[in-house]
């Protein structure tokens, strides 16, 4: 059990001007407690001879190779436009300029 008391929840509660009830003094004073005796276990466990993990499997570069196919034409891409300005599709304005 870790050596947290209900004073030094008080005390950092008043020095992050946090108004805590004693109820809130009480439950924040045992889930400190629970969270440090956490980090306990945990630093125990991890010994200079375990390697640090972020992933529990190693992880290779996903992405697809970037390969040319061939696509649609201009003509083909602008056949469904409502309106076109030569190989550009025209659209209404949405700001106050040109």
């Amino acid at each position: 059990m870790s050596e947290i008391t209900a004073e030094q929840v008080a005390h950092l509660a008043h020095l992050a001007r946090i108004d805590l009830s004693p109820e809130e003094i009480i439950g924040l004073t045992i889930d400190l407690g629970q969270i440090v005796d956490s980090v306990a276990q945990v630093t125990a466990v991890a010994t200079p001879d375990v390697p640090a993990t972020s992933h529990p499997m190693p992880l290779t570069n996903v992405f697809r190779e970037d390969v040319v196919v061939p696509s649609l034409t201009v003509e083909q891409a602008l056949s469904g436009a409502p309106a076109r300005d030569g190989d550009k599709f025209r659209v209404p304005a949405i700001l106050d300029e040109e």
